[in-house]
């Protein structure tokens, strides 16, 4: 009756005599039962199964594994089988056009003095840079002569490989840099290139049957700021030959179009801002959402 009175005072008088007893396990006692956990010769069992229970368990997951490896690689073929390389399935979703000039070195701000060659270099060299791909005898050799004014579409089959109208720097005439390597940029009368790039839409045929032609405007201020502009080639048009375009798998060779801006006559010792603007059946170049959809603003600030 005594033994049991007191078990029932200090009920946790075993569980501390428990806690004692663990605790004075010595490292030895711990690494052994370690070792009996990872492999226990009396009943032959690693991490507390069988080679048995080990065979069973890593078939299921190899089965399992292997299944979900299949499904996800038959899912992968079929949605393929769907897709061309050559045309992409869903062409709807893209605006045209999206516009991009050149040269681009410090952001949408072109700012040089004229009697400091070195502020305006580096844009003369990227400009090279850029046409090296449009030189005449570049073309002469890649691409073919075209029927200006009309699509150049091209039949056959979508594997076949495509063949791509020239566009030649000289077109550009007193942008080409050809007779004047500074491309104006030593006079205070800059070039700048306008690359439009609805001609990577595969397809894609803008204008409508006419050509999409280029504008220039000041954005915010004085329209004297700019007054004068020239256009190149023509008078600022993508001529409709170089549509539509094949995609680069087929289409190689491809070069697309320009048009050049020659400012001739901008205000100077003054920050300009420019909005150049395209207009066609189709374009859409006023959306607030998006500054470069068929049109592009920076500034020019050309110093004495």
């Amino acid at each position: 009756e005594n033994k049991h009175e007191e078990k029932v005072q200090d009920p946790d008088r075993g569980e501390d005599k428990t806690k004692a007893e663990m605790g004075s396990k010595t490292w030895a006692d711990l690494a052994g039962e370690m070792k009996m956990f990872l492999w226990n010769p009396e009943e032959r069992t690693c991490l507390g199964r069988t080679a048995k229970s080990w065979g069973l368990i890593l078939l299921f997951y190899f089965i399992f594994y292997t299944c979900l490896a299949g499904m996800f690689a038959f899912c992968m073929y079929v949605m393929l089988l769907t897709l061309s390389p050559y045309t992409p399935r869903y062409r709807d979703r893209v605006s045209p056009p999206g516009v991009m000039i050149r040269p681009y070195l410090h952001g949408f701000t072109i700012a040089f003095n004229v009697s400091q060659p070195s502020t305006w270099q580096p844009y003369v060299d990227s400009m090279h840079h850029f046409l090296a791909a449009y030189d005449d005898k570049v073309q002469e050799e890649k691409n073919i002569e075209c029927v200006s004014g009309q699509y150049f579409i091209q039949g056959g089959n979508e594997s076949e490989e495509k063949k791509a109208c020239q566009f030649k720097r000289s077109l550009l005439q007193n942008c080409s840099g050809i007779e004047d390597p500074t491309f104006g940029y030593s006079k205070g009368q800059p070039c700048i290139l306008m690359d439009v790039l609805f001609l990577q839409i595969i397809g894609y045929r803008p204008g409508a049957g006419v050509p999409v032609s280029v504008d220039c405007k000041v954005q915010k201020g004085n329209e004297s700021d700019l007054r004068s502009v020239d256009f190149y080639p023509g008078n600022g048009t993508f001529d409709l030959m170089y549509y539509p375009y094949y995609g680069k798998i087929t289409h190689v060779n491809y070069t697309s179009p320009l048009v050049a801006m020659h400012f001739t006559d901008v205000k100077k010792n003054y920050s300009v801002p420019i909005q150049c603007s395209l207009n066609g059946k189709g374009i859409i170049n006023d959306a607030n959402r998006d500054r470069f959809l068929g049109r592009i603003v920076f500034t020019l600030s050309i110093g004495k």
